[in-house]
Parts: C-alpha cells; structure tokens; sequence
C-alpha cells in the first residue's frame, strides 16, 4: 500500500490521519477508513473491504440510528453473522498455529521405507603394485528409498510451508493472476497433515494466512485468503522474510520438515539496498543481508544451536535482484530457481513441491574411513554441503541433511594409494582395501536413527597393467565433468561480474572442449551432453552486458545453485519436456530443469502442465504476461 493510500479513506476520498477530529477504524486487513464512512457503508451490508475485498472478522460497531423528524431512536438491524474468513487481524505472537493431527497406529503393516543405498565405484579397477598414486578418486552414491504408490501419505515427513509472497504494484496484472493461480496449486497438493502459511509483502509485511492443516476446510480458506491479494507499494524483502521466519519460529507444535518458498519480482527498495546496474558494485553482497533473521542467514548469529530454515527463492521475471536471492537460499540451505517465463511459475513451484512433499531421510551424514595404511583421504569436493577430513587424513565426512525420495547425492573421494612393497602371494589376488563407507540418518517413519554399512572398497594390485585396467570408470568421469562444469560456470559468472564477458565466455567454451572429449562426453553419457548443453545455454547469455543483467545473471546463479545442493532448479524460457530419464531430462530446447530431478518432482511438474492443458482446452482464459 502507498503512503498516500495510506493516509485517504477510500470512501470520501478524505484523510485519514489522527488527530483530524474523525474517528478512525482500521480493518484486520490493515486499510483505514473513517468510522461514518465504513459504518454506513456495513449498514448497507458491505461487509467486504472497499479496497481488497476481504471479508472482515470485527466490523465497525454501529450506533443506533436517530431519526430527527419523529424524535425517536430506530435500531439498525444488525448484520448476519459473517463466517471466520481467511484473512484475520494479525496477532503480535504467531503462536495461533492448528494443532497437528493425532498419531494413530500405521493401518500399513508394510509401509516402512527401504534403507538408503550406498555404491561405490574406484576410478580403475586396477593399480600397478610398484606403483603409488598421490590423487585416486572413489566415487561414493548414496541414494534416498522410493515412496511407494499405496502408502506414499504415510511414508515421507509431512511439512510446515510458508510462502513469502511479493505483492508489490509491479506484481499487478497477469503476474499476480499466474501467482495466485500457482499458490492455489500448491494448496491443491498439501496434505491433511501437512500446514501452510501465507505472508505477503510490499512496503509493509501481512501475515494473510495463519499456519494451518490443508483439510478441506483449511484450503478453501486458504485459498480465499490468496485471492484477496492485491498489488500496490513498494519492496520490502527483509520485513516479508522476516515475518515468514516469524511464523516458524512463533510455532506451538512443529512438523518435522520445515521451509520456506520465497517469490519476488524486484529489489529490495525499503532497506538501502537498490543499486544502480553497473559491473563495478554489482559483486557486493546484498546491503541488507545483515538485516535478515540469523535463522536464515547463519552468519548473522551468536550461537551454534539455531535452527536453519531452507528457503527456496524464485526470482520471477527480468528485474528481481537475482544475487540477494541466491545469495539467500544458498545461506540457508535452499535453492534459487530463476522463472523467466511468467507462464512457467506454476510448473516452477510443482517442482520445488514435489520435492518438499517426498522427503523420507533427514539428517543424512555420510562417513567414509581408510581401509589401509597410507591410504589418505585428501579432499572431498562436496558443493554446498558442510565436509571435514579428520585424523590426518583417515577420516572423512559430509554432512547432507534431508533427501527426497529416489534422490541421489554423489561425492568423489579423492584418496593417495601407496605402492605395494615387497608384495607376496598370487599377483590375480593382491588387493589393497581402500574406504571403509558408512551413512547414518534419521527415518521418518520410525523417527529412528539408522546405520547402513557399504561394501568395503578394494582394489587389484597386479604386477603390471593390462590395457582394460587402464580404462577409467564412466561413472567417475561423468563426475568429474559435474564438477568441472560447476567450477567453470562459477568462475564465468565470477568473471562476468568484473566486466569481461569475453573472458567468461571463453571459460564456458574451454570447459564445454574438455567435457567433449572426456570419456563420457565420447561416449555421449546423457548427463554429460545435458552439461555441455547447460554450458553453451550459460555462455549464450553472456553475449553482452544487457542480455547478462536481464538474463544471464540469474540463469548462471540458478545453475550454480543447482550443481552446489544436487537438487534441482527451475531456468529457462520454457518447460520444453518433463519425460525425465534416469539421470537427467530429455533435451528438446533451451535448459529448464536438470539432472537432480526426482520421480516425484517430474510427477508433480506433469500434473501441473496437465491441469494448464486442461484449463486451456476448457476454454478458460489465461493471462498473457
């Protein structure tokens, strides 16, 4: 809401500020009127907001009606009573938070889940006994168990969802439509035990929509509560993200997953920290990162203990602030997606949701050991996820966290083998024992820590190589080229933020080379051609100073969000196929999501496009951006 809004009864036009000898009455909603105007206005049985059209909780009271001529007091009927709407006054505690359901006994005798699946591949099969070799990769997969179709309710951690929602006058029109339209998706897809909450922003901060259960009853309200939106005002970021962590950390009863989705088409124009769109400020953090709650942005925090909650960052069109953004999920744990298609914001939030909607591990930690004397674990590249090697290099872990169902996550193990000295007994059976591998986490059926035990790491040490040892696994160098392809678009976006563009194309070019003639890049590996695909989409958006700011920025961070968490993200221009293989997309055009997709978020994408289809072959109008 402007200020100037602010200050003006919509009814007379007149001003609403105290101390004008009128009374004032402001609404739940938080628009102002004067107290004749808004009574006379519900004793004609308005009971909506003149401007929003929300439905009010507590009406102006309204004093009897005198009529001068007859000299006697005629009571106004009173209104019928008006139903609890979606959009309440807003409580200064956010302890109004719907109880969780009652556990009851599991009516699925087989509905526990599967146990994660670790596999581990060396990067030969072979090293030559005399010989040593101070960098060998072990390549470590761990994957989370699928949710079976008869029992999937029951089987993964139920949510609390906050949506921080920009609502600003930039949101008006077909932007808002689509974003109404996308929210009450995700409504349509929460369970009964699952609770959602609705903050809007622009210049100020609203809760619109308390923490509640998405029942029947919970998402007609909630949906209500979505179309009383309206775009006026300014940007304020920080009050919107600071109000959406309120919610949770406010909570009486917590479910186990907890996580924010974040949309905004603009910058932050409240808290100091628009900037003017040049190469020379652009690599600064976002001025008001400091200002966010240390819940989401641990760097702002005195103790160790707090917890974290992921938020998941949508920037929606050409002018959103797309390193606060990122810069925002990455500090939290969550992923950035960049929607450049304002079409896309549903399919967008499908798949961010069918992710969230099928997590079955938590607290996920990876724990690998030396198997042998002078085998040293010398680095773990692990992206985004916190890694430390221990006891002078006999000890290594990555701490992960939550995985969606069917999800993998894979990390080289880069080790030093010795030489085998004065090596005795049959040369077809000399082995050395490189890792020991361990994963522990939590299950979210039993609420029980497990313990899952891979296969020891081992690896021939024959006297000589023959020319198939020599081969190195496909798995490992498709790895490599992950990483490699991470790295590279990395230090282009790095690059590209100094100014030279010619620079940061030549990165992405170089690295697209080197995937090419990797092994798995000869051997055409799905991964690997969606990568070098990736790349030369990334370079393409580098062409010149306007097509980065307006595009390229946000893809670049977008991929690199991605590739940082192995989780995947939403960029591009369009959906262009949701048939997803086992390890990537089918590429029909331009990158829209990536390798990391899981059954259940390629689920969710389908049914979103379906009901598109269907609302388009309906004959219902869509907007058009």
């Amino acid at each position: 809401m402007s200020s100037s809004e602010n200050k003006t009864c919509s009814i007379c036009l007149g001003n609403v500020e105290t101390g004008q000898g009128q009374a004032i009455f402001t609404a739940e909603c938080s628009h102002s009127f004067h107290f004749g105007c808004i009574g006379k206005s519900v004793s004609h049985g308005n009971y909506l907001c003149p401007i929003c059209r929300a439905k009010w909780n507590d009406l102006p009271f309204l004093m009897p009606n005198i009529n001068p001529n007859l000299n006697v007091v005629s009571q106004v009927t009173p209104p019928p009573p008006v139903p609890s709407p979606a959009v309440r006054r807003e409580p200064l505690q956010f302890s109004d938070d719907e109880p969780l359901p009652a556990v009851t006994a599991d009516p699925t005798p087989n509905a526990g889940l599967q146990n994660v699946t670790i596999n581990a591949v060396p990067e030969r099969q072979a090293i030559a006994a005399p010989e040593s070799m101070d960098n060998f990769s072990v390549l470590v997969g761990l994957r989370a168990p699928p949710l079976s179709d008869d029992a999937r309710h029951i089987q993964r951690a139920p949510i609390d969802l906050v949506t921080v929602l920009d609502v600003s006058g930039s949101m008006h029109g077909s932007k808002l439509a689509l974003l109404k339209r996308a929210v009450s998706f995700v409504v349509d897809n929460l369970g009964p035990s699952d609770r959602l909450s609705i903050v809007s922003f622009s210049s100020r901060a609203r809760r619109i929509f308390p923490l509640r259960r998405m029942t029947d009853h919970g998402r007609g309200d909630a949906k209500r509560a979505i179309n009383s939106l309206l775009a006026n005002g300014t940007t304020n970021i920080v009050e919107g993200l600071t109000k959406g962590v309120q919610v949770l950390e406010e909570r009486r009863f917590q479910n186990p997953v907890a996580s924010i989705v974040f949309l905004s088409d603009g910058r932050d124009t409240c808290n100091h920290s628009s900037r003017s769109q040049n190469f020379s400020n652009t690599r600064q953090p976002p001025q008001f990162l400091h200002l966010l709650p240390s819940s989401i942005c641990p760097d702002n925090r005195g103790t160790e203990n707090q917890q974290t909650f992921p938020v998941h960052a949508f920037g929606f069109g050409s002018d959103h602030d797309p390193l606060a953004m990122h810069a925002i999920s990455d500090s939290s744990g969550g992923t950035f997606s960049f929607i450049e298609a304002y079409e896309m914001v549903q399919d967008a939030f499908a798949s961010c949701i069918g992710g969230l909607l099928s997590i079955v591990i938590q607290e996920l930690c990876l724990m690998v050991r030396s198997a042998s004397h002078g085998v040293d674990i010398k680095s773990i590249p692990s992206g985004r996820y916190a890694s430390e090697i221990s006891d002078q290099g006999s000890r290594g872990t990555v701490t992960v966290g939550d995985l969606y169902a069917d999800e993998e996550k894979e990390f080289l193990i880069n080790i030093s083998v010795p030489a085998l000295t004065n090596a005795e007994g049959e040369e077809n059976e000399r082995k050395t024992s490189l890792l020991d591998i361990t994963c522990s986490y939590r299950d979210v059926i039993s609420n029980e820590t497990v313990r899952v035990e891979g296969d020891l790491v081992e690896i021939r040490r024959p006297d000589s190589l023959s020319p198939p040892d020599m081969i190195v696994n496909l798995e490992v160098d498709r790895q490599r080229n992950r990483l490699n392809a991470a790295e590279g678009i990395a230090e282009a976006q790095r690059m590209a933020e100094t100014g030279d563009l010619r620079g940061a194309r030549a990165i992405l070019s170089n690295r697209r080379s080197s995937l090419l003639a990797s092994a798995s890049g000869q051997a055409g590996d799905s991964l690997s051609m969606w990568l070098e695909t990736e790349m030369r989409e990334t370079e393409q958006r580098m062409g010149s100073r306007q097509m980065y700011e307006r595009a390229g920025r946000a893809y670049a961070l977008s991929n690199m969000s991605s590739h940082g968490y192995q989780r995947a993200t939403t960029r591009g221009t369009a959906f262009q196929n949701s048939d997803f293989g086992s390890r990537g997309p089918s590429m029909t055009g331009g990158a829209s999501f990536d390798g990391y997709v899981t059954p259940n978020m390629a689920s969710m994408v389908n049914k979103s496009q379906q009901l598109n289809k269907k609302t388009e072959d309906d004959g219902t109008p869509r907007e058009d951006n």
